[in-house]
């Protein structure tokens, strides 16, 4: 992650030196300083590619947390006094590497839990039986929902923490959000060995809840579920549920599509990479698409 950063700051700052050198005048605002950079881009000082990380350098100054962060529904968390079994079953499942740890309900949250802080525990008889979760806790930390992403960003690179516990105006946990939320708002998505990039575009996580790369075909999809979307419209599923939505939803945010309800995971401020996907029972389906409550 560092050498991410480090690469970025150092592609940014040669891209500006090339443009004051080929451009001549300051921009005066930064509607003009976009125009500028799309001018360079014209006459091909750098790729479109490079032109939309600098877009999203811009834009980060811009969002706030809530803008970006996991909605608490979504968050996969442990309870302070969930059994040990429990516990490993839900760091298996999610392949997460960092918990947070709840009281009584979500809203409350008393600690971040390491999954690496665990291992011991799947070697060593004794250390399982005398567990406590109490001994293995690290402190949380906790940022309003209004805060600045650019601001964000610099306090994770201070304190060289990876997550936050997102709080309302009231101190209830709202949801959490990542150093690598907020470094996607400017690269773009950044996959890892969990994103089954190399697998297939669907993945069973239990019983009723999937996960779908969302350039995966509908052809794909209804071939998997069962299911009969067209696909005179549209080629993903990507494209299906931005559709649904009417807009480009953020991270989060659910829409019901027939027989299913889709999550959106992962996406950026160009387009949606990631859904999670669930079948519904007929019990399960409302009238109103949109879920709300999600958002």
């Amino acid at each position: 992650m560092t050498s991410v950063r480090a690469r970025l700051g150092a592609q940014v700052r040669a891209w500006l030196k090339r443009l004051r050198q080929r451009i001549g005048g300051a921009p005066q605002d930064r509607e003009q300083l976009v125009e500028l950079l799309q001018d360079a881009r014209g006459r091909a000082l750098f790729d479109t590619e490079a032109l939309s990380m600098m877009e999203g350098v811009l834009q980060v100054a811009d969002l706030r947390v809530r803008d970006i962060m996991i909605p608490r529904v979504d968050v996969v968390c442990v309870r302070r006094d969930d059994p040990l079994e429990e516990i490993l079953r839900v760091a298996v499942e999610s392949a997460h590497s960092r918990f947070p740890v709840i009281g009584d309900d979500k809203g409350e949250v008393v600690g971040m839990l390491l999954a690496k802080d665990m291992l011991p525990l799947c070697v060593n008889s004794k250390e399982r039986r005398v567990f406590n979760i109490r001994n293995l806790l690290r402190s949380a930390v906790f940022v309003p929902e209004s805060k600045r992403l650019n601001v964000l960003l610099r306090e994770f690179r201070a304190s060289r923490n990876h997550m936050a516990i997102v709080v309302d105006e009231y101190g209830n946990a709202a949801g959490v959000v990542t150093i690598e939320d907020v470094l996607e708002q400017i690269v773009g998505e950044i996959e890892d060995e969990h994103d089954f990039d190399e697998g297939p575009p669907i993945f069973k996580r239990s019983a009723r809840d999937y996960t779908a790369k969302a350039r995966t075909t509908i052809e794909e999809f209804n071939d998997y579920f069962g299911s009969d979307f067209p696909d005179a419209a549209f080629d993903t599923m990507g494209g299906l549920v931005v559709n649904a939505f009417g807009r480009l939803p953020k991270r989060g945010e659910r829409v019901q599509v027939s027989h299913f309800r889709f999550t959106v995971m992962r996406a950026d401020s160009r387009r949606i990479h990631l859904l999670g996907v669930q079948p519904l029972k007929s019990g399960d389906i409302q009238d109103n698409k949109q879920d709300d409550s999600s958002v």
